[in-house]
């Protein structure tokens, strides 16, 4: 079965239990009231009143500043590297660019497909944001060169990726490439700006939950929230916005199961 077979099954589900679906339709703001319930306005104009709120809004991959970054996407340009990508950059150069877990294990794949791979590093330490057992791998693959102080600075081609210029941020040293695909895993930008003050972010804006806000000053005195409620009690997070997530679709599946028990122990 597809993702989107799945996907398919479990909204025509939902209908049968009676869930509602508004789309398009974003949150404009969330107010509790004195009551406890939650007013949550849309930007239709519409109110719906609640007494609990699960946000399951994602993250955005991070672009790098660069014009061509977004006309390339998909064309060239990729946030994820799977068979289908790697079957883009066979006998290739492949370019990755970002030092943490998600770019090693990256390059370590597309090791197997791509005549080499060039693992981009701003600074000069493959471990700063690595585990230590895939930076030995990836320096123990002879396919893998690892640039540090190395930035991609431009991209061209026609109607695909053909070419990326790499500057050394310390020399100023540019080389062009010919390489029609490049991997960007330089973070996420959590979908959060629309949450109220009540709801409190980590220093990158992600959704704090449970154990980690026990004795946050946001959080009422005398609650001890559940596994995946927020400062503001009734209202939960689950998957990638939520911080300490490992921004996977199992993790993200699983989260969510556990946020619906949460909610039932809350209303109870």
């Amino acid at each position: 079965m597809t993702g989107a077979d799945l996907a398919n099954r479990g909204y025509l589900q939902a209908l049968k239990f009676g869930a509602q679906f508004t789309a398009p339709v974003s949150v404009a703001s969330i107010v509790q009231d004195d009551s406890g319930v939650h007013v949550v306005s849309f930007c239709t104009g519409q109110k719906v009143r609640t007494r609990t709120v699960l946000i399951a809004t994602g993250a955005s991959y991070q672009r790098l500043p660069l014009d061509a970054c977004e006309r390339f996407e998909g064309m060239g340009v990729y946030y994820s590297a799977t068979s289908v990508e790697a079957r883009l950059c066979r006998e290739s150069t492949a370019v990755v660019v970002g030092g943490g877990n998600s770019a090693g294990q990256a390059a370590m794949f597309l090791s197997q497909h791509a005549a080499d791979v060039r693992l981009l590093l701003r600074g000069n330490d493959l471990r700063k944001g690595m585990s230590s057992y895939l930076a030995d791998r990836i320096e123990k693959q002879s396919n893998i060169e690892v640039m540090c102080h190395t930035e991609l600075c431009e991209m061209a081609g026609d109607k695909h990726l053909e070419r990326v210029e790499i500057r050394n941020n310390q020399t100023e040293e540019r080389e062009m490439l010919d390489c029609p695909s490049a991997f960007i895993f330089v973070g996420a930008k959590p979908h959060t700006e629309w949450l109220p003050d009540s709801v409190a972010l980590d220093d990158r804006g992600f959704v704090m939950t449970g154990p980690m806000i026990h004795h946050h000053e946001k959080l009422p005195e005398g609650r001890t929230p559940c596994e995946l409620e927020t400062t503001s009690p009734g209202v939960f997070a689950c998957g990638d916005v939520r911080s300490g997530t490992t921004k996977r679709c199992a993790f993200a599946v699983g989260d969510g199961a556990l946020a619906i028990t949460c909610v039932h122990q809350y209303l109870q």
